[in-house]
């Protein structure tokens, strides 16, 4: 039997953690009687520099609860950090670790079968959302068309997967073998090659506080995934600059033709909508540009990703 070690990556869930201590204790009560995970198994909150009541409260439930242990980061370091450092102090002593959001809007049913998925030899299994009705209109359609969007640019990613996931304690060995400070663990994942497999995630409504994934999270997080994975954007920008160059080819050409022909045609609209047109295109390589020589630089400077203030753990682990 494994000893499975639950990562959950908390900020500022004052409103929603006790109920989610008390679910996932109910969920390793279960398999623990079961017979599928060790009794030391436990669960492992990480504050990620909340603001309210988030620690204290993971504090008091580690003195309560023997199932519950902590991990408290010196700072806001952003979830896919938080999510690193909870696997990366879980190895020392799990077989295999599951990561989920505290708000616990994942399936918690799906633990169970990616827990019978490592028992068949899996090292690997993701959830992958098969519902996101709970999610709204707006998400939902960018987040599917993000995913595309990676396939595209020949990204290998798991479609609607985020981090709900099981790893097993040589996956995560591998895994601590990427050094990089931009973090993107969807598509890093996926290329440690070990065997891996899926099951079902039915996405439900929270059940108290609110999400912290709003719309610029969640862009900052989709501009991490793309440029630290593909350099197609500057492929683009290339084949932008040969389009750029062809506009302005045609655009000599009309110019001469009507110089030619002495036609009174104003110049200044299409002078004018050229120099946007152009300065626009500019500007946005420059910052698609500007975006890989900034993560080289953070790269260089190998600074850590992150400082633990305090770990709570109990004797027995």
């Amino acid at each position: 039997m494994p000893r499975l070690v639950i990562v959950s990556p908390c900020y500022n869930e004052e409103a929603i953690l006790v109920y989610s201590a008390g679910e996932l204790t109910a969920l390793l009560e279960r398999l623990i009687a079961a017979g599928k995970i060790l009794p030391t198994s436990h669960v492992l909150y990480v504050n990620d520099g909340s603001r309210d009541r988030t620690w204290e409260l993971i504090e008091e439930l580690h003195r309560t609860n023997p199932f519950i242990d902590g991990l408290c980061l010196a700072g806001n370091v952003g979830s896919e950090l938080a999510v690193m450092a909870g696997m990366m102090t879980a190895r020392d002593v799990a077989d295999a670790v599951v990561t989920i959001d505290a708000d616990l809007q994942d399936d918690l049913a799906a633990i169970e079968e990616m827990i019978d998925r490592y028992l068949e030899g899996y090292d690997i299994v993701y959830g992958v959302k098969v519902s996101r009705v709970a999610d709204p209109f707006l998400k939902r359609t960018t987040a599917q068309a993000f995913y595309r969007m990676q396939e595209a640019m020949g990204i290998r990613v798991i479609y609607n997967h985020t981090n709900f996931r099981l790893m097993s304690r040589r996956a995560l060995d591998a895994l601590a073998c990427y050094p990089e400070r931009n973090l993107y663990l969807r598509g890093i994942i996926p290329q440690l090659g070990y065997p891996s497999t899926t099951v079902d995630d039915v996405i439900r409504e929270r059940v108290a506080g609110e999400t912290k994934y709003n719309y610029r999270k969640l862009l900052l997080l989709a501009v991490d995934g793309i440029t630290s994975f593909s350099t197609r954007p500057i492929s683009w920008i290339i084949g932008g600059g040969l389009l750029c160059l062809l506009i302005s080819i045609c655009m000599a050409v009309y110019v001469l033709v009507s110089y030619i022909e002495h036609l009174s045609v104003p110049g200044w609209a299409s002078l004018m909508l050229s120099l946007w047109f152009i300065g626009s295109i500019v500007l946005l390589s420059l910052g698609v540009i500007g975006q890989y020589i900034g993560k080289i630089y953070i790269e260089i400077k190998q600074r850590p990703r992150y400082h633990i203030a305090q770990h709570l753990q109990h004797n027995d682990q």
